[in-house]
Parts: structure tokens; C-alpha cells; sequence
């Protein structure tokens, strides 16, 4: 081997090193005979150096992997002899090896299980066994080889060939007929021999059992003298979070529901005569996390047994399943108060399932709502913050905690299907007690109290949050907690997360306001001052900047009367921040757009005069317009790139407030009835000369879009006037992105106003395709993936726009661009249809067709059509689907397909007789389709029911695809 080259597989090698180690494992893989090398090497212990010994099982690995069937029976004999001669060797060794050889090696020889087990090797298992005996070196690596094979086989994360699915399928079978018996027995072997003075072993071992449980036949696992010795280890300290699991796999394992009860009963007794049920005398969590999944696994076994008890209708059995349920709730309850959340979040599965039962019987038992109260304090108490939680930094474990939160949310919102009653009348109690000292209370216990009113919002349904009518009792105590959230204070509270909290309860139950309006201004002037938009925390800035224009939206008229006060109060959070370093503004330019949004429904829902909201909308809008000029001047003058990318950044957000104000219109309340027009289109004259700045151009186009779009659709046709020269800066130099995002722009004008623009699309439709095709036939790099994606999506741009046109009844646009230009957009789209393998590129093609024949295929059409229909139309609707990359089983495909069809309805219904004649006499015989096949098609053709010949073309195809 090249000693230089191995040097490089140390990982403190330097980067020349490592790249030729790189080159030469690339070599060794190709070459014919590396392999044996590596053999040698390792059947000979030649290298001491561990990467050397992992880097011959990789070359061992890939032959095994993509070149095992090139290999003569003499030279596989070899593999076999070199894994069984290296497994000899690693009984003498003094040192076991590294663990991440072992592994590798243990993935090597099960990849040559799956590949030789039922061929030429099926005593595979029995050959290891008899190397390896009890010696613990031996042992580790079959135990190591047994997780491998299991991993081949069973993995769920590894997606599988069907061909391998069978695959894995038939070696299962034969390992149960030939060999599992034999193998659970050397387990016990091991476990007996090991139990005691080898922990690593036995708990490698248990594992084993654990993972091949779930495939093999449970009673030679699920015995008396197997489940005893799990058991024992169950009370050995080293052991038992290994034979918990182990324990856990068994219970989970699908089996007859009587016969499983009787399993999960005799386990139970055990473990609690074992004195494992007393949780509280354990102070080992990661032993308590794992008996936790156990329990959560034995109880929703068991209810899972008593679902199909009942489906089956055996009342009685379903009764001893439910008995079995029921003594389980008080150990379920301990582990879910357990203040540990890793033990808690385990049997949160087994909580819910049990609350699903309660919720299926038609009473509850006194000890069962019991049991729902027991549960539901446990929620409200696990909801609560630590004194750990870091806010202003969360990290890992923050996440973590915001993930089990979801969990118990859940069973909140379970609790309320059992019993809602209860729950909201504790939910009242814990929030009042809370809200009447909250100036002396912890801050994790003022957030849980408000958190768990602002869950009863999701918890008792209603529709459209009308919680405040409707069933009296929950209308009431929802209002009176309502009530006592926005008078008590509490939103003085100086900490983030109970200021949060009563922001988003707030804004959860807007319809409060409606029916006590008294208490706006105080919101109000919450979310203005120092506890919202003006807190300390940036966190809290940013949230209420959402929330406020949530609230603001939500009580509509109601706002009236502080309309004007509002807005004086948010005048300085609407200035657009200047683009030098070090300033801090309150607000990020994300957050100020949401103010922007509420400043303009203020004034659109106002029930101002259209003169005053004018007034109004042009002192939100000057400012930004002002701003715009002067920073767009300075940017024509920057030299240094970073300050340019600040000032285009800076007048992107200009464009981007302004754009925002107009969400506030709606088909009620449009610009026009608002006196709006002339502010928005002063912006458009003021935004416009941006698009001719040659620096930055990316941006500073992309904002200006934006901006087009919105007046497109609030301004109408005073918008139009200022098209033309928008689009011809938009298309200067450009490059397939700028062109993918233009297209849109124009669909929609063209969409929107159709023959209004009609002379302005015959103007620039040339010169738009013209930068189209220009860019579409720049070379690119083979291997570029992104400017192929790229041209990709701007190609099926194109064919959206041509759609747009001819769909909007805008034929006309194309036919006067010439013969010659219109022959050239016709080529392309029967190159879209059949050339590029796109199938939503083709599905818009086939639609440009149908409707072009529509259009032009009568008689009447235009002069030489009809000859194009057959030279080209119809033989495109069969040439794309006869290619090999038109994939039948994919879904966009027959859509495509689907609209294929369409296109020959299309042509039959235009040229009638003529065109089945065409098919039956010339153009089909042209393709070798039998007679009969082709008297089957033209008849399908003709069907009436469109359908009939969409289902009929679909098999056409499949059978003529080879």
C-alpha cells in the first residue's frame, strides 16, 4: 500500500496529507485487486495504526457493497476466511480494538450476511458462535455483528428498495426457521455467564434481546426463566436501565389482548413486589426516565388491549383490562408530577390515552374523577417555569421545556373533553387566588395563572372565539377572569414572560372588548408605554409589535375614539431608521412594518371623511417619501459597498412600509372611496427612479416589485400609466432571477386588466422573450446545479406568462408580432411540451395548445395553422409521453398527461372528421400502431365524456411504453 498516502488518515494530518489519503481510498475503491490487499492486512494484523485498520474495512465495505457479484467463489471464499481469521485474532488480543473498528467491522460482516446467508453461507451465526465461545472479546463482537444485522434488516430510519424489503423479509424468515432458537439461547448463555461480573456485556446483550424482540417469536423471550433474570437485573444498579428497556420492547411487542394483559399483570406484580412502584424513595432519574417509558409502554398496552376487548365485544376481559388500567393511575400520577420532565414527559402518552377512555364512558366513578383532578393539578403545576429557565438566552434545554410544554397542552385540551366543568372551575381558582397577591407572587406562578386562562381559549371550543356567549356559566367565569386580567395590574408585572403572557391572552380573547369596552384605553395605553412597545426587552418590543396590530385589527370601530391619539402616540416608531452604525432604534424594520400596517387600518377603518383620511394617510406616507429622495441621492455618491448595501437596505424598507399601509384597503374600503390615490401614486413617482440606480440592484428592483403588485391591486387603472417604463428599467440587463420574478408582475397586470394593456403587451412582449431566450442560452457549467434550477424555473415562468396571455383572451398580443416571431413562441412551446423533462413546465404548454387551437384551429384561424396543428401539435401529444423520462406513476405527470389529452379533444373538436382521419391514416400508422389499436383510439376520441378518453390515453401509453 502507499505508506505517504495512509499517513493521511490520521486525523492531525495536515489538509495535503489528508487530500491524497482521500484520492487514494478513491483509487483502491476502483481498483480490481486493492481489496485483497486490505484482506491481507487485516487477516495478517500487518498495521498497528487504528485508522489504517478502519480504512481496510472501508475498501472491504465497498467491494462487499457495489462489487461483491464481479468476485470469482474463490475470491469471496477469501472475504469469509479474512472476517473469520481477524475474529480469531481478537480473542488473543491483549487490547480489545478501538470501539469504532469493532463497529465498522461488525457492519462489514453483516453486510455479507445479508449478501451470502441465504446463498452460500447459511451457517453464518454458527461459524461466529464457535469462534467466539464465551471469550469476552468474542462475545462483544458477536453481539456487535447481531445490532448490525438487526440494523440491516428492521431499521426503520433506512429507507429500503422494494427488491430489499423482500429481501429482508425472506432472511427474517429463514433466521426464525434455521437459527433464532439457537441464538436466544446463546443470549441467555451470555447474560447467565456475564450478569455478574461483566456489566458492559450483559447490558450489550440486553440490547440485543431488546432490538430482536419485535421480530421474533415472543415466547422465547416472553418465558419464565428469561423474564426472571430480567427482573433480577432490574434490581442491580448497573443493569437496570438496559433491562428496562429490554422489558419495555417486550411489552411492546403486537400479541393477542388477553394474552398480553396476562403478560403486563405478572410483570407488574413483580416490579412492585420488587418495591420498584415506590418512586419516591429513587433518586436516580436516568433510571426513573426509563422506568418511566416502561410504565407509559405497560399502560398503553393495556389500553390498547381493552380497545380491542371492547371492538370484540368481551365485556369481561375488557372489565379485568380496565381494572388492570385503573391500578396503574396512582404510579402513572406519580411519575407525571415527578418535578424531573424527562421522567414526566414519558408517561404523558399513557396520561392521554387513559383520558381517552375516561372520555368513551358514558359516567365516571368517584375515583375516576379523582383521578381527573389528580391529573389535571399535575398539569398546572408541570406548566410552571424553573428558576433555571434563562429567557433572555434560550438555549438547548429552554427548547426542550417549550416542547414538553405542547405535550401538556394536549392533555389539557384532552382533560376538557373529559370534563370541562372541572377543569374551567379550576382554572378559575388557581388564576383568582394568583391575581389577588400577584405584587407578592413568583413570577413562574403569575405566568402558569395567565398562561392557563389563555389555554381555555383552545381548550373549550367555540366557533370564532365567541366565548362570551353562549353557555352562561363558561361566559361568565371567562369574562370575570377577563375582567380581573386588565384591572388588576398585573401588566406591571417586571418580568417578560408574565408581560408576554397577558399581551397574547389579551389579544386571545379580543372579544371581551366588545362586550366590556370600558377597558380599551387601558389596554391601550399597556401596549403603547413602557410594558409593550416601549419595554427593555427587545423580545418583548418585537411580540407586542405583532400583537398590537392583531388587537388593533380585531376591535375595528371600536378604535374610533382613540384613532388620532394613537397615532400621535406611534409617531416616532414609524421613523425610518437612518443606515448608520450604532444606532439603536426600538423597533426592527420587521417589527415597524407591522406598525405601519396597524397605523394604515387606523386610518382606513376610521369613520373619518375621505378629505381627512387623505389628510392623515399623506402625513404617514410624506415622511417615508422624503427620506426615500434624500437616501436615494446618497446612494448614487457611495463609493464603499458596505455603506451602498446599508442605503439600498435602508430604502428597501421605505418601499416596504409604504407597501405595507395599503394591506389595510379591502374591497369595502378601497384606496378610491378612501381618497387615497394620489398619496400612493405620489409614492410611485417618488419609488420609480430607483429602478434606473445602478447600484444594488437586486434589492432595490425587488422592493419596487413588491410595491407594483400592491397597487395593482389597490390602485386599478391609474397604476397602468406608470407600467411601461417600469418594466423596460426592470428588463436592462437582467439576470434569471430578476426575469423569474418580473414575469409575475406582468401576469398579473395582464390578468387584471387585460385588453386595457393589450397595446403595451404587443409593444414589450418581443423584447421581453428576447431577455428570456438570451438568458436561457447562456452556457453554464455541467455541473452547476443551481443556474439548471434556475433556468428551470424561468422556463416555466415564460410558460406561465404565455398562458396568462392566451387564457386572458389575448390572443392577438402574439399573432401581430410577425409570422416570424409568432412560428418562434409556437417551436418553443412544443420544445416545453416534449423536450425538457418538466412535467409542470409541460402541463402549461399543453394548456397554451388547447387553447391556441381553440383560438386559431377553426377554419377561420390564422393561415398555415392548421398545417402547424398536424406537423406539430399532434405529434408533440405523443412523442412527450412516449419518452422515457415521462414517469407515469409520478402525480405531475399525469396531470400533464391529463392535459395532453385535452389538447387532442381540443384539435377533434376543430377540425372534426378530418382529424381522425389524419390519425387513422397517416399519423398513427407513421408510429407502427397495430390497426385494431388505432380503430380503439380514434373511437376513445371520440367519446363525448372527456374523462373516458383521459383514463383511455393513460393505458395507450402504458402499453406502448416498453
Amino acid at each position: 500500500m502507499d505508506e505517504q498516502a495512509l499517513l493521511g488518515l490520521n486525523p492531525n494530518a495536515d489538509a495535503d496529507f489528508r487530500q491524497r489519503a482521500l484520492a487514494y481510498f478513491e483509487q483502491l475503491k476502483v481498483s480490481q485487486d486493492a481489496w485483497q490487499v486490505c484482506a491481507e492486512a487485516l487477516a495478517q494484523s500487518i498495521y498497528s495504526d487504528d485508522h489504517i485498520k478502519f480504512f481496510c474495512f472501508q475498501v472491504l465495505e465497498h467491494q462487499i457493497k457495489f462489487k461483491y457479484s464481479e468476485l470469482t467463489e474463490v475470491q469471496q471464499q477469501l472475504i469469509r476466511e479474512t472476517l473469520i481469521t481477524w475474529l480469531q485474532a481478537q480473542m488473543l488480543n491483549p487490547q480489545p480494538e478501538k470501539t469504532f473498528i469493532r463497529n465498522k467491522a461488525a457492519q462489514v460482516f453483516a453486510l455479507l450476511f445479508v449478501t451470502e446467508y441465504l446463498t452460500k453461507w447459511p451457517k453464518f451465526f454458527f461459524d461466529i458462535l464457535s469462534v467466539v465461545d464465551l471469550n469476552p472479546q468474542g462475545v462483544d463482537m458477536y453481539l456487535r455483528i447481531l445490532m448490525a444485522v438487526d440494523a440491516e434488516l428492521v431499521d426503520r430510519d433506512v429507507v429500503h428498495t422494494s427488491e430489499e424489503a423482500r429481501r429482508n423479509t425472506l432472511l427474517k424468515d429463514t433466521m426464525r426457521e434455521q437459527c433464532i432458537p439457537s441464538l436466544v439461547e446463546s443470549w441467555y448463555q451470555i447474560l447467565q455467564n456475564y450478569q455478574y461480573n461483566n456489566s458492559e456485556l450483559t447490558c450489550q446483550c440486553l440490547e440485543v434481546v431488546g432490538a430482536y424482540v419485535s421480530w421474533i417469536d415472543l415466547s422465547l423471550i416472553a418465558n419464565e426463566r428469561f423474564i426472571n433474570m430480567l427482573l433480577g437485573h432490574m434490581s442491580v444498579e448497573v443493569l437496570r436501565e438496559e433491562a428496562c428497556d429490554c422489558l419495555f420492547e417486550i411489552v411492546n411487542k403486537g400479541m393477542d389482548p388477553i394474552d398480553k394483559t396476562k403478560l403486563v399483570e405478572s410483570l407488574c406484580q413483580v416490579l412492585q413486589s420488587a418495591g420498584l412502584f415506590s418512586i419516591d424513595q429513587e433518586d436516580d432519574v436516568d433510571f426513573l426516565a426509563r422506568f418511566s417509558k416502561l410504565v407509559n409502554g405497560m399502560g398503553q398496552a393495556l389500553i390498547a388491549s381493552w380497545t380491542k376487548l371492547v371492538k370484540n365485544g368481551d365485556i369481561k376481559s375488557a372489565q379485568d383490562a380496565l381494572q388492570a388500567i385503573e391500578a396503574k393511575v396512582a404510579l402513572m400520577l406519580q411519575l407525571l408530577i415527578h418535578e424531573d420532565d424527562d421522567i414526566s414527559s414519558n408517561i404523558i402518552g399513557f396520561c392521554y390515552d387513559y383520558l381517552h377512555i375516561l372520555k368513551q364512558l358514558s359516567a365516571l366513578s368517584d375515583q375516576q374523577k379523582a383521578n381527573v383532578e389528580a391529573i389535571m393539578l399535575a398539569v398546572m403545576k408541570k406548566l410552571t417555569y424553573d428558576e433555571e429557565y434563562n429567557f433572555e438566552n434560550e438555549g438547548e434545554d429552554e427548547a426542550m421545556f417549550v416542547e414538553y410544554r405542547k405535550q401538556l397542552k394536549l392533555l389539557l385540551d384532552r382533560l376538557a373533553q373529559v370534563s370541562p366543568e372541572l377543569l374551567l372551575a379550576s382554572v378559575r381558582r388557581v388564576f383568582n387566588t394568583t391575581l389577588q397577591n400577584w405584587q407578592t407572587t413568583r413570577f413562574m406562578e403569575v405566568e402558569v395563572a395567565i398562561r392557563l386562562l389563555y389555554m381555555l381559549a383552545e381548550a373549550l371550543p367555540v366557533s370564532h372565539g365567541a366565548h362570551f356567549s353562549g353557555d352562561v356559566t363558561k361566559a361568565t367565569a371567562l369574562q370575570d377572569m377577563m375582567r380581573t386580567l386588565v384591572t388588576s395590574g398585573v401588566s406591571a408585572y417586571q418580568h417578560t414572560s408574565v408581560t408576554l403572557e397577558f399581551f397574547e391572552t389579551v389579544v386571545r380573547y379580543e372579544k371581551f372588548f366588545a362586550v366590556e369596552p370600558q377597558h380599551i384605553p387601558t389596554v391601550l395605553m399597556a401596549f403603547l408605554d413602557h410594558r409593550g412597545l416601549r419595554h427593555t426587552s427587545p423580545k418583548v418590543r418585537s411580540r407586542t409589535a405583532y400583537l398590537f396590530s392583531r388587537f388593533v385589527k380585531s376591535l375595528n370601530k371600536q378604535m374610533n375614539p382613540f384613532i388620532e391619539d394613537v397615532l400621535n402616540r406611534i409617531q416616532d416608531l414609524l421613523e425610518l431608521s437612518p443606515p448608520e452604525n450604532g444606532y439603536q432604534a426600538l423597533l426592527s424594520s420587521d417589527d415597524q412594518l407591522f406598525i405601519y400596517e396597524t397605523a394604515g387600518v387606523l386610518i382606513v377603518n376610521s369613520e373619518y371623511s375621505a378629505e381627512r383620511k387623505q389628510v392623515l394617510m399623506r402625513n404617514l406616507l410624506t415622511p417615508l417619501m422624503e427620506k426615500f429622495k434624500v437616501l436615494l441621492e446618497k446612494l448614487m455618491m457611495a463609493q464603499d459597498e458596505d455603506r451602498q448595501m446599508a442605503l439600498a437596505d435602508c430604502l428597501n424598507h421605505a418601499v416596504g412600509f409604504a407597501s405595507r399601509t395599503s394591506k389595510a384597503f379591502s374591497n369595502k374600503q378601497t384606496v378610491k372611496q378612501c381618497g387615497c390615490s394620489e398619496v400612493y401614486l405620489d409614492c410611485l413617482q417618488t419609488f420609480l427612479p430607483a429602478l434606473s440606480c445602478p447600484l444594488q440592484k437586486e434589492v432595490l428592483r425587488s422592493g419596487v416589485r413588491t410595491f407594483l403588485h400592491r397597487m395593482i391591486i389597490c390602485l386599478e387603472e391609474e397604476v397602468l400609466p406608470f407600467i411601461p417604463s417600469a418594466s423596460e428599467h426592470m428588463l436592462k440587463d437582467c439576470e434569471a432571477k430578476d426575469l423569474q420574478e418580473f414575469i409575475p408582475l406582468i401576469n398579473q397586470i395582464t390578468a387584471k386588466f387585460k385588453t386595457q394593456v393589450s397595446p403595451f403587451l404587443q409593444q414589450m412582449f418581443m423584447p421581453l422573450l428576447h431577455a428570456i431566450f438570451e438568458v436561457l442560452l447562456l452556457p453554464a457549467e455541467e455541473n452547476d446545479q443551481s443556474a439548471a434550477l434556475e433556468k428551470q424555473m424561468l422556463r416555466r415562468s415564460y410558460f406561465a406568462f404565455l398562458q396568462t396571455v392566451t387564457g386572458s383572451g389575448m390572443s392577438e398580443v402574439i399573432a401581430n408580432q410577425g409570422a416570424q416571431n409568432v412560428e418562434r413562441v409556437l417551436f418553443t412551446v412544443i420544445q416545453g411540451a416534449v423536450d425538457y423533462p418538466d412535467p409542470i413546465a409541460q402541463k402549461t404548454c399543453f394548456i397554451i395548445l388547447s387553447k391556441l387551437v381553440e383560438l386559431w384551429g377553426g377554419k377561420d384561424g390564422p393561415v398555415g395553422f392548421a398545417d402547424f396543428v398536424y406537423k406539430h401539435i399532434v405529434p408533440a401529444c405523443f412523442l412527450a409521453p412516449l419518452k422515457q423520462t415521462f414517469d407515469l406513476a409520478d402525480a405531475q405527470t399525469v396531470l400533464a398527461l391529463s392535459e395532453c389529452a385535452v389538447t387532442l379533444k381540443t384539435i377533434h373538436l376543430k377540425r372534426g372528421p378530418e382529424c381522425i382521419q389524419y390519425l387513422q391514416q397517416e399519423y398513427l400508422p407513421s408510429l407502427q400502431v397495430a390497426p385494431e389499436i388505432i380503430q380503439e383510439f380514434c373511437q376513445a376520441l371520440q367519446q363525448p365524456d372527456a374523462k373516458v378518453f383521459k383514463n383511455y390515453l393513460k393505458v395507450f401509453f402504458q402499453r406502448a411504453k416498453p
